[in-house]
């Protein structure tokens, strides 16, 4: 689509040559005489650029300025100004026009400007959908009271520079809450740097943390920064922080009391100004008592303790998250957004989901991606999952040994438990599960039909 440049000038000849020079170069101009007639055309609709006089008949340019930047306050503005007239143009400038070229017009130097001014309302317009893309895309989707009290604690830790330690067990969202204080804080501008210190080797973990020198070990071919300099000015998310060494935990505990880093084979230490989140699944009172986390370290960083919910404790969430992934699945994905029907719904939110939100998200990727139809029903939800919540309630409602009245039904329980355990690592699939089990596929299906763990797809049945 062409840009569009409005050019306001009382002057036929000027009009008539910036209206030509600009054209030719592919813009739509159009132009008008008069301050008034500006703000009537900015009515009817935006345009890219605007090409301003300064000396205009009643109404004059800068007057003409301030009134327009009540109608569209972004779009970028270019004053035209005559032999005499700086002064006015560098006021014009400092009440909002983005710059300014002398009469008589320059063509090389017009061009120049009206191509850097488009350019940077381009940048402009990028970022701010790129920062839409990111604010919608780290969105808390949920009305549940333990959403709605999360997003509460979020607003009134953020502004602050308290350290933030996230409790909650894996997939329930705990970089989703780091990356919310880090948005709503006053380091938004600067960096969210992202550790996994479960997924680093305990060799390189320092250099990922503090960088290194070069030279400072084999392979150092060059200087390096590391998370913590990267993130100066910014947040820094350690995730699974239970899972450091008690030496990097030494470290880590310098870092945060000096605020100071010392590079891996460096001669001096770097000065930071980091705001620390971490995050965990485990107990760290249960860890400082085996001796696993540095209890110092535990109090430094759990200022402010935040616990993202498992999704089981938010279940009339599950709608909203499964509709949420469909429609940013399929957009993704270059698909028209599928239907949930109610079946499948009431089947997604009976499930026990120990994986939690990430868990459901990717039950619905895999969804939206292999149901062929615009529907997505009951029959299209996974097999293992179909059966799940019936095969978790009836195993965990088993009490004791001692429940058992002979040892017969205790047998009979464990075998159960043990097929359905089988057939959910073989993935659902009958001859697999059979062949793990070293038993006749169609044994197995008899004991399955059984207990009650018979797979619920018409397909898979039928095969059997």
């Amino acid at each position: 689509m062409r840009e569009s440049i409005l050019v306001v000038d009382d002057e036929a000849g000027v009009r008539s040559s910036l209206a030509g020079i600009l054209g030719d170069e592919g813009y739509v101009v159009e132009t008008v005489e008069s301050g008034e007639a500006c703000l009537q055309a900015l009515e009817g609709r935006r345009y890219d650029l605007i090409l301003l006089d300064v000396w205009l008949p009643k109404m004059d340019g800068l007057e003409t300025l301030s009134r327009l930047r009540a109608i569209d306050a972004e779009v970028p503005v270019i004053v035209i100004s005559g032999h005499g007239s700086i002064e006015t143009a560098v006021k014009a400038v400092r009440i909002g026009a983005q710059d300014f070229v002398e009469k008589p017009l320059s063509l090389d130097k017009t061009l120049l400007v009206v191509r850097n001014a488009l350019r940077q309302r381009r940048l402009e317009k990028e970022n701010r959908a790129l920062k839409e893309q990111v604010e919608h895309r780290f969105t808390m989707v949920g009305e549940s009271a333990a959403i709605a009290a999360l997003r509460a604690e979020i607003a009134q830790a953020a502004p602050s520079n308290g350290r933030v330690l996230i409790f909650g067990e894996n997939g329930t969202g705990k970089e989703l809450v780091a990356r919310n204080i880090h948005l709503q804080s006053l380091r938004a501008q600067g960096p969210f740097v992202e550790v996994n210190c479960a997924a680093i080797p305990e060799e390189l973990i320092e250099s990922e943390l503090f960088g290194h020198a070069k030279g400072a070990f084999t392979g150092a071919l060059a200087a390096r920064k590391g998370k913590f300099e990267l993130a100066d000015g910014g947040t820094l998310f350690l995730d699974e922080v239970g899972d450091m060494s008690l030496k990097t935990q030494a470290k880590v505990l310098r870092a945060l009391q000096e605020q100071r880093i010392e590079p891996v084979g460096g001669a001096a230490s770097v000065q930071v100004d980091v705001r620390v989140i971490a995050a965990t699944n485990k107990r760290l009172e249960d860890e400082i008592r085996r001796g696993h986390f540095r209890e110092d370290l535990y109090f430094r960083l759990n200022v402010i303790p935040f616990h993202a919910p498992p999704l089981r404790e938010r279940r009339e969430d599950i709608p909203l998250l499964v509709r949420h992934f469909v429609a940013e699945l399929s957009k993704e994905y270059g698909r028209r957004p599928k239907e949930i029907t109610a079946d499948a719904m009431t089947a997604l939110a009976g499930l026990p989901w120990p994986g939690n939100v990430r868990e459901l998200r990717n039950i619905v990727e895999r969804v939206v991606i292999m149901t062929p139809g615009e529907r997505i029903e009951a029959r299209h939800i996974p097999v293992p999952l179909l059966g799940i919540a019936a095969a978790s309630a009836e195993t965990s409602a088993a009490g004791p040994v001692d429940d058992f009245p002979s040892l017969a039904d205790a047998r009979e329980d464990f075998e159960k438990r043990y097929i359905w355990k089988k057939y959910q690592e073989c993935g659902g699939n009958m001859s697999r599960t059979a062949e793990a089990l070293s038993v006749e596929r169609s044994n197995l299906y008899r004991k399955m039909k059984g207990y009650g763990l018979i797979p619920t797809r018409r397909g898979e049945a039928q095969e059997a």
